[in-house]
């Protein structure tokens, strides 16, 4: 896998966004929650990924846009270190839930601990290809 968040990675189905927060799991290391659904692709590709920020957390798009760019950033570096040998298809929603704002060390911080949970939480025989 390489460090790549390309447009087929990215999650934009409507109606797999709903069955997500519906259906899906999350674990949280504060400030960030992931929400994720064991699923399959049309496309084949293993991660659909998606981030969001609430408007009323931070009230101007500038702010938002910010945090979602640190959270994309964060999330694509830290991708092939923890899902390298991926077999099974997952969706992904990235939550930021702080009020405060960010710098990237400590995105990147919490986006490591974050996929650490997720891979402690998710059953062995779903973590690596065979």
């Amino acid at each position: 896998m390489r460090f790549k968040y390309s447009k087929k990675d990215k999650l934009k189905s409507k109606k797999l966004i709903e069955q997500l927060f519906t259906e899906g799991k999350a674990v949280t290391a504060y400030p960030l929650r992931l929400i994720y659904l064991n699923t399959e692709h049309e496309d084949g590709s293993v991660l659909k990924t998606g981030v969001s920020v609430s408007k009323r957390l931070h009230k101007t798009a500038v702010a938002r846009n910010r945090i979602k760019r640190l959270l994309r950033e964060a999330y694509r570096l830290n991708k092939p270190l923890y899902f390298n040998n991926s077999s099974t298809a997952y969706a992904f929603m990235i939550l930021y839930l702080s009020k405060d704002g960010t710098t990237f060390e400590a995105t990147d911080r919490k986006m490591k601990q974050l996929f650490q949970k997720f891979l402690d939480k998710i059953p062995e025989h779903e973590k690596t290809s065979t």
